[in-house]
């Protein structure tokens, strides 16, 4: 099921990280992508570099960067561990991670490392994901 907090969509069944990427286990690697709130708040993706596949990341740590046409920002992973596969699509058309975040415009899927504690660091509750993204959304619009 999909909440909507005003015009954001946020998948149930996800964990979702203050960096604002997703992250879905599946069986013994996690696939991570970029929430709806913030590729709508980057604009459109024009470029995706990704660390490449094999290389070991750090929860918080860079994945890679998104670039729009005027700004650059890291994709900061939720977890730590090894990348296994990159979402090849996104080097052709790196806008799926805005017509889709949820599906099709996924970044990588990780061997994750401590995936049973870190976990406990990303938002699954949906009521403390809205007080989050309340405040987010106030934050952000008064930066505009």
């Amino acid at each position: 099921m999909v909440k909507l907090f005003g015009k954001y969509e946020y998948p149930e069944g996800l964990y979702y990280s203050k960096d604002h990427l997703w992250a879905k286990v599946e069986g013994e690697n996690v696939r991570v992508g970029i929430t709806d709130f913030a590729q709508q708040l980057a604009g459109r993706i024009r470029f995706v570099r990704l660390r490449p596949p094999g290389r070991e990341v750090k929860r918080g740590g860079a994945l890679g960067t998104m670039e729009t046409g005027k700004w650059v920002g890291p994709l900061r992973s939720p977890v730590s561990g090894v990348i296994m596969e990159n979402n090849r699509n996104l080097r052709r058309k790196a806008s799926l991670m805005n017509d889709d975040p949820y599906g099709e415009g996924w970044i990588s899927i990780i061997k994750p490392s401590n995936l049973e504690e870190e976990l406990k660091d990303l938002m699954v509750d949906i009521d403390d994901l809205k007080k989050w993204l309340e405040k987010e959304i106030a934050k952000y619009s008064k930066e505009k």
